[in-house]
Order: structure tokens, then C-alpha cells, then sequence
């Protein structure tokens, strides 16, 4: 009887590939033929399941997200075991802290992340509305735990909690970059969110720091 193959799984191995090789060659140099040979399968097959190298590299990046994403959420699953309810300031600490180039994983999604959408400047084949899309939803829940806080007054009601979401996202994104180029050590970009989160949640002061 043949072997099924699973077919989401065959196409996240192809994604983890590609990362794997653009972390080592840099994103610019990574195509089919290289993610081919580090997923240790043919050309042919990655054209399969992703037509173009841009849609590859859209899939890869989405897959990156998604990791973003689940560790996040593991961070904030830990507080949960030590707090119930989660104070809002301390499930943004915990996103915030997760964008910071911290160890090999977190550096990883910082360089590609940033190499892609300079990349999607110059070549318009590059999609990036799906990204900005994923982004929006962080930003999202950011904003949701910002009216938490003003619903339970950690944090000031006339605060706007869009706009408020908004700056801190473009802050850790900026901290991040600011570390990579050595400008600022995680240590010192991590004081950066806490000074902000505290300026947001006078009245609240967490029971535990959300560390790298």
C-alpha cells in the first residue's frame, strides 16, 4: 500500500529549509536548488508545493510568524501558571520581550523578518500585504490587553490603545534592529519595555519580569 504523505508537514519541512539556509547565506542568496538540497529532497518537489521562489519565500515567512507566534503564546502560558488572572502589562512584556534578538531563534526571525520586507521594496513580486496582515494581528492583541488595563485601572482611560499598541510594536521592532547593529545590548533594550510598559501601567507593577 503506498505511503500517504502528509502533505502540510512535507511543506513545513521545505519552510524550515529554507530558513535554516537563509540564516546561514542570507536571504538574498537562498533559492530553490540550495533549500532543495538542505531539505534533502529534489527541486522538482519544492516546485510542487511552491510554484516560484517567491512563493516560497512568502510561505517561509509566514511559517516564521507562526513560530513567532507559539512562542510567544508559551511565554505568556507560563505566566499563567504563576498568575491568575494574567496582568495585561505582563502578556505585552511577554510579546514585546519575544521580537528581541535575544538567542539564535529570536535573532533569526529579527534578521529575516527585516531582510524580506527590504527585500519586498525592490522586488515587487514579493508580497507583503500577508505580513503587514500578521503584524496588524500582534498589534491587535496588544491593544486588547492595553483595554484590559484601562477596564480594570492599571492604566490611564484616556490613553488610546490603538495608537498606544502601535508605537510599542514599532519600539520593539526598532530595539531589535538597535541590537543587532550592536547599538544597544538586550539587557538595555529590555529596560527600554519595561520604562514604557511601567509609563502605561502606573498602578500596576508586575509580579514577575518577563526575561530573555
Amino acid at each position: 500500500m503506498p505511503k500517504r504523505v502528509d502533505h502540510e508537514e512535507r511543506r513545513r519541512q521545505i519552510a524550515d529549509a529554507l530558513l535554516r539556509t537563509a540564516a546561514a547565506r542570507g536571504l538574498h542568496a537562498t533559492g530553490m536548488r540550495e533549500v532543495a538540497a538542505e531539505a534533502g529532497v529534489s527541486v522538482r518537489l519544492v516546485q510542487y508545493y511552491f510554484g516560484t521562489k517567491e512563493e516560497l519565500l512568502l510561505a517561509a515567512m509566514q511559517h516564521l510568524a507562526a513560530q513567532f507566534g507559539e512562542r510567544a503564546l508559551a511565554r505568556i502560558n507560563r505566566l499563567k501558571q504563576t498568575q491568575s488572572p494574567v496582568n495585561p502589562r505582563d502578556v505585552i512584556a511577554a510579546i514585546l520581550t519575544q521580537a528581541l534578538p535575544a538567542d539564535d531563534e529570536r535573532r533569526t526571525f529579527t534578521v529575516l523578518w527585516a531582510a524580506y520586507f527590504a527585500l519586498s521594496l525592490t522586488e515587487p513580486a514579493l508580497a507583503i500585504a500577508p505580513l503587514v496582515k500578521d503584524s496588524a494581528a500582534v498589534i491587535d492583541v496588544v491593544a486588547a490587553q492595553l483595554r484590559a488595563g484601562q477596564a480594570a485601572g492599571d492604566t490611564a482611560a484616556s490613553l488610546d490603545p490603538d495608537l498606544e499598541a502601535l508605537s510599542l510594536a514599532a519600539l520593539s521592532a526598532g530595539l531589535g534592529t538597535s541590537i543587532l547593529a550592536g547599538q544597544s545590548s538586550v539587557e538595555q533594550a529590555q529596560a527600554v519595555i519595561d520604562y514604557h510598559l511601567d509609563r502605561l501601567f502606573p498602578a500596576s507593577r508586575p509580579a514577575l519580569r518577563v526575561r530573555s
